[in-house]
């Protein structure tokens, strides 16, 4: 990788072979592989008497596609700063309505689902996204303990805005599947290993629970 990043011009396996001080056997296996990872990439050699042009190589040019990534870094300044902000749960909710009503599959204009089967869907959905939840032993219950939070470590610097983005993802999933059953509020850490759903019976199709104006996360506005 780096005799080919250093060249001034594409080199041909025997020339990298011969750079690196291998067999020509070896630079292939090893091209092969950066090929592979789009470190390397091949292009049109120049043609010198009669027959196929040789095939030559170069690094890619950009930056490495397979470098260190720091997103919850980044995520961590975006939740501290935005969560800092005036109605920021509000704004974080209306996000995770927006994802949750992406995430679900929307039902045909003759389907309809009952509450059962929306929140069925509901607890398929927080699985897939790693929130481990466990459904109540009775619907009537209307509760969804969650034993995982899939962004833990943006809690300690952000818990408002966080929360708040569950909720609304709960309740735009909810949303779209247009049963008479929302996410009315949600209790985080209930327990240390246990954040609590709380369902509630509404309108069909409509977006907002009962409550919602006043739906709590179990973090104060700042």
């Amino acid at each position: 990788m780096t005799a080919l990043r250093v060249s001034g011009s594409p080199m041909t396996i025997a020339e990298i072979a011969d750079r690196l001080e291998v067999h020509p056997n070896t630079a292939r296996f090893h091209l092969e592989s950066l090929l592979r990872s789009r470190h390397v990439e091949q292009v049109d050699g120049t043609v010198v008497g009669p027959g196929r042009p040789p095939l030559v190589f170069r690094a890619r040019r950009g930056m490495d596609p397979a470098g260190p990534r720091s997103y919850r870094l980044l995520a961590g300044i975006l939740a501290g700063q935005l969560g800092a902000e005036p109605g920021a749960g509000a704004r974080a909710r209306d996000a995770g309505r927006a994802w949750g009503a992406e995430l679900v599959e929307q039902p045909a204009p003759s389907e309809r689902f009952t509450d059962v089967q929306a929140i069925a869907r509901l607890v398929d959905l927080l699985d897939d996204l790693g929130f481990a939840p466990e459904q109540q032993a009775s619907f009537a219950d209307r509760r969804l303990a969650l034993r995982h939070c899939p962004f833990l470590e943006l809690v300690e610097c952000g818990a408002q805005l966080v929360c708040s983005l569950h909720l609304g993802l709960m309740q735009g999933a909810m949303a779209v599947l247009g049963a008479p059953v929302t996410v009315e509020r949600l209790e985080p850490f209930v327990e240390p290993d246990l954040c609590v759903a709380h369902l509630a019976t509404t309108a069909p199709g409509r977006l907002d629970g009962p409550e919602d104006a006043s739906a709590d996360t179990g973090a104060s506005e700042q």
